[in-house]
């Protein structure tokens, strides 16, 4: 039996990023950064007005009011440098360059227009307000998104900023999950009470398309060792990632680990010591590609994608390490108890309190027990050795969802 740990340092271990390429930007949702991203000029480029306003000499506004003479505009996007001298100023709107000879802007609410060519101005002001000055948020050639980021909706908006349209990006890994066992059925089919609906397929597709790994391709298979081999062997021609679900254990049944080595696979751990998911196993074939082994009841598939598979997309998609397995540190809201022998995986939903934010276990009935699966936000993590925690204990949080 292999301790999480170990399982886990061996995988990264066996995981090389992909190769480097450019990606247009409509393509680089979710995609991590193989270099970074530079300012590529000053951030902003001249002194911009942050209200809606009249750009003055703040020696001419020392007291107030005191009404000056209206001798241009700018707006937003205008190249207009109209030049200022004592008694003047400039009608302004935000995002527009600052007049050179103007050194402060008074928002538009605190003055009053008794003509079209003169203002009033209601308050004193003072040097610098309401400027956002040149090079404020970021200098030329400043690193904005660092080597290895990911490149959300914000990330892709600074991109876009600083003309980066096509940014170096790691390729993203292929999957392709195998759902196995005699007594699948798909999901519009009839089901005898001998029989199951194959949720486990459905559910890695979506998981691995909601992190932006997908479309994952998903056929099913039964326990037969030369269907396996042959479900297996095309998923590795086209693939990535191999996510097989059941038969992993040691069983009359359990064909998985023979059909991976039949088909050139070298199995790098099998058997975790955690709870749920112990079968489950890692593999290695070649020209880098993966191979997981999940146990077939449902919560111990969603506990092995996060714990493990999840990760290694990251990872080979170009994640630094330390980031690629996220967690929360958070109070219990109420007490758990395991058996205590090994690290335990328990459902947890996020509850908010007047106090913050805080884990609370969800009752289940095993690892088979979907329902309570679809009520989580992900696992509360209570380690090998500890048979009960008390509520307000801090515990790490393993999110399963998009948080």
């Amino acid at each position: 039996m292999t301790e999480p740990n170990d399982a886990w340092r061996t995988l990264m271990g066996c995981v090389t990023p992909l190769p480097v390429e450019p990606c247009a930007l409509d393509r680089c949702l979710y995609r991590f950064l193989a270099q970074p991203v530079l300012a590529d000029r000053d951030i902003p480029a001249a002194d911009r007005a942050a209200m809606d306003g009249y750009a003055v000499r703040a020696d001419d506004v020392a007291s107030a009011p005191t009404t000056l003479r209206v001798v241009g505009e700018v707006a937003a996007g205008s190249a207009a440098r109209p030049a200022l001298t004592c008694g003047q100023c400039v009608r302004i709107f935000t995002g527009a360059n600052v007049p050179p000879d103007a050194d402060a802007v008074v928002m538009v609410e605190d003055t009053t227009a008794p003509f079209d060519d003169a203002v009033t101005l209601l308050k004193p002001a003072q040097r610098g307000q309401h400027i956002l000055r040149r090079g404020e948020n970021a200098r030329l050639d400043d690193v904005l998104l660092p080597q290895g980021a990911a490149l959300d909706a914000v990330a892709l908006a600074v991109c876009a900023a600083v003309g980066c349209v096509e940014p170096l990006v790691r390729a993203r890994p292929r999957v392709a999950v195998i759902t196995t066992g005699a007594e699948l059925k798909q999901p519009e089919e009839r089901v005898g009470v001998h029989e199951i609906r194959d949720s486990n397929g459905p559910m890695l597709v979506a998981a691995v398309a909601e992190h932006g790994f997908g479309p994952a391709t998903c056929v099913s298979a039964s326990d037969d060792f030369k269907e396996l081999l042959l479900a297996l062997r095309q998923a590795l021609g086209t693939a990535t990632v191999v996510l097989v679900t059941g038969g992993v254990s040691v069983g009359k049944y359990d064909l998985v680990p023979d059909v991976i080595r039949e088909a050139g696979g070298t199995i790098r751990y099998h058997g975790v010591a955690m709870k749920p998911g112990k079968p489950q196993l890692f593999a290695t074939a070649e020209n880098g590609r993966t191979i997981f082994g999940l146990p077939g009841n449902p919560l111990s598939v969603l506990t092995g994608f996060h714990e493990f598979v999840l990760p290694a997309l990251r990872s080979l998609a170009g994640c630094p390490e330390t980031a690629c397995r996220r967690v929360l540190r958070l109070p219990l809201l109420t007490g758990v108890t395991t058996k205590g022998r090994q690290l335990h995986f328990l459902p947890g939903r996020l509850v908010q309190t007047a106090g913050g934010t805080t884990a609370e276990s969800i009752p289940n009935a095993g690892s088979a027990d979907l329902v309570a699966g679809s009520k989580a936000d992900g696992m509360i993590l209570v380690p090998a050795g500890v048979s009960s925690l008390p509520a307000g204990a801090i515990v790490e949080f393993r999110p399963w969802r998009l948080l």
